[in-house]
């Protein structure tokens, strides 16, 4: 008699529902990937002739979409505004109702829609060419009312879309998403844009504070501590307290950082007549220095090696800021 089989477990369905689930969710991630390296292998000239009339724009790149094109127009914006390429997003049914005048003769327009043919973009499209607004497309279809009226055409491979159905927009707002960063980045290393200028767009934010330099944080002018190398300690100490930053910097006749006097630096000068001392005679000669340039990270990084709370910032041998680890720490730079 052949044995009994092994009974199903309780586990056993979920576990086949967990395969399932994933054997979906690659199945979409592959679909959108080869969507993804079909319109790399795609890129020709009309990517070159889009970048240059972007180039060419003193004004802004009005980018705008209807539906999830929408959403990924608005996204787009926002990637190029801040690497360096002015831009922002019109909600195509608002153009119709005075958005309009928000787009100038001066701009470049970035019209999406995977049809072509989406009726709320007729107005900006019609817009664009009354006033000679150079006219760039992303589409599904080149042989539709948006790709024949624009000035430069970016067609969408034909892929499958993930959905099952074929109907909600997956494949092809991922690429479109994709080509959009593509005119950034491509747009960023035409301009040279560099990490200070990501910065300057980013003030707020982790990176923006990462990409922080001394310069951003120091603290300056009359709120350094500034002592002249033939001033008594009695006046150094009056300076240290008054500034609170434990520190002194010692300044020579020419502006220049001749030394710095610390708390250690007192401990290790103790003495009855340390009132009466002159600054030179106790300070640390050719103190530790920052360029205006230097990170902050960078400088907090310094700071940590060298066991030190505070830095002195230097143009040219001339102190013109002052900052301390706390200052570096509180701006959540770690």
């Amino acid at each position: 008699m052949p044995a009994n089989p092994t009974p199903p477990t309780a586990d056993a369905p979920a576990d086949d529902q967990a395969r399932k689930d994933i054997a979906v969710g690659r199945r979409v991630i592959e679909i959108e990937a080869d969507g993804m390296i079909q319109a790399a292998q795609a890129l020709d000239e009309s990517f070159v002739k889009a970048l240059d009339m972007f180039t060419d724009v003193a004004g802004r790149i009005i980018v705008s979409g209807m539906g999830k094109s929408g959403h990924i127009a608005n996204k787009i914006a926002a990637t190029l505004a801040s690497t360096g390429t002015p831009a922002f997003f019109v909600h195509p049914g608002e153009a119709s109702h005075g958005d309009l005048g928000m787009i100038t003769r001066e701009d470049a327009v970035l019209a999406i829609s995977n049809s072509g043919d989406t009726v709320e973009l007729a107005d900006i499209i019609a817009h664009s060419r009354r006033f000679s607004i150079p006219l760039v497309a992303i589409t599904g279809k080149e042989a539709s009312a948006l790709a024949e009226a624009a000035d430069v055409v970016l067609v969408l491979p034909q892929g499958d879309e993930a959905c099952p159905m074929g109907l909600a927009p997956t494949t092809s707002t991922t690429v479109t998403l994709a080509l959009g960063d593509a005119l950034a980045i491509a747009l960023l290393e035409r301009k040279s844009f560099t990490a200070d200028q990501f910065q300057l767009l980013h003030p707020g934010g982790q990176l923006g504070r990462k990409l922080a330099k001394v310069t951003d944080i120091m603290h300056k002018g009359e709120s350094m501590p500034i002592v002249a190398p033939s001033d008594v300690m009695a006046d150094v100490l009056i300076t240290i307290t008054a500034k609170t930053f434990g520190v002194a910097g010692v300044v020579d006749g020419d502006g220049h950082l001749a030394g710095v006097i610390t708390d250690g630096d007192l401990r290790r000068h103790m003495s009855p007549d340390l009132l009466e001392v002159r600054a030179e005679d106790i300070m640390t000669r050719d103190p530790i220095s920052v360029p205006p340039q230097l990170l902050a990270a960078e400088a907090l990084g310094l700071m940590n090696e060298k066991r030190i709370s505070a830095v002195f910032v230097l143009d040219d041998g001339k102190p013109i800021g002052l900052v301390r680890i706390h200052d570096i720490l509180h701006w959540g730079i770690t």
